[in-house]
């Protein structure tokens, strides 16, 4: 934590990481249990956290849009540890297709996960972390908060919204000794891809947009789905670095992607609308190549 505000108690720093059923947010809580942290590891079915359990962590269910769930997992921290000294926002999914395709209710829940629930997270610790005077609240987001790709109009719309509600919160609570500090990982190898075509698959499609299907189609024909180089395991690491460093930066970046996609977001739109063009056109000829030497 903060030098300027430490922990002076007997007891271990306490983290609450949400999202520990797989991925990201299970290999975050393994982390911090190997860097002797009091863990508290939650998931909406907290029948996944066994094996979380089984190394030492806190286990709680914990369904991020339920109000009162959340309220009660705070509560029970403070009683049981008496402070919160970081907040790890893991948990989320991804709702893509054409926005057109996408109903209204599904761009509903899709916010309601990834952006109203680090948001309740967020309102139920500063409150302890302000009595404490010291507290940081790491946030996973991803490129795709930083540029909007066709398909992705839903999930991008929700990480730039978490991007931005971020930036505010950080100059918000400065002054508190709260720390502020959004994870910005590329693709990560978690079974993504495959809940990925189950969202296209869901969707009562228009017609309209056969294209884009076909270039997801193309791309995973090509890349197998992406440049996923990062692991959960690799992502989680910069978590805890970020929670344990004084003086933390706004964003880290985790992998090559990300950083590359952190100046495409930055061109201007012609500029990257180009990008998207140009892999449209070249991506069925990719496709057709790869196919043709398998």
């Amino acid at each position: 934590m903060n030098t300027d505000t430490p922990n002076t108690t007997d007891t271990p720093n306490t983290v609450l990481v949400t999202g520990c059923s797989s991925g990201v947010g299970r290999a975050t809580a393994l982390a911090f249990v190997d860097a002797g942290w009091s863990v508290y590891a939650t998931a909406r079915d907290a029948s996944t956290l066994s094996e979380l359990r089984d190394a030492g962590c806190e286990t709680a269910a914990l369904d991020v849009t339920d109000d009162d769930a959340v309220s009660r997992v705070v509560s029970r921290i403070a009683d049981e540890r008496g402070r919160i000294d970081c907040l790890v926002n893991c948990a989320g999914y991804a709702q893509f297709g054409a926005l057109e395709d996408i109903p209204v209710e599904q761009a509903q829940a899709q916010y309601d996960v990834n952006v109203h629930g680090p948001h309740r997270l967020i309102r139920a610790v500063l409150p302890h972390m302000r009595e404490q005077g010291s507290g940081r609240i790491v946030t996973v987001s991803g490129t795709t908060g930083l540029v909007s790709a066709p398909g992705g109009g839903a999930h991008c719309g929700s990480k730039a919204a978490l991007e931005a509600m971020h930036d505010a919160l950080r100059v918000e609570v400065e002054d508190e000794g709260i720390e502020v500090v959004v994870i910005e990982p590329e693709a990560v190898a978690t079974g993504f891809n495959d809940r990925f075509t189950a969202e296209f698959d869901n969707l009562d499609r228009s017609g309209a947009y056969d294209w884009l299907y076909r270039m997801y189609d193309d791309n995973l024909s090509v890349w197998g789905g992406g440049s996923a180089s990062s692991s959960p395991e690799e992502v989680a690491d910069v978590i805890v670095r970020t929670a344990t460093v004084d003086d933390p930066n706004a964003r880290y970046y985790v992998g090559a992607a990300a950083y590359g996609s952190a100046v495409i977001g930055h061109l201007p739109d012609r500029a990257r609308d180009g990008l998207f063009k140009l892999g449209k056109r070249l991506l069925p000829v990719a496709a057709k190549v790869k196919n043709w030497r398998d």
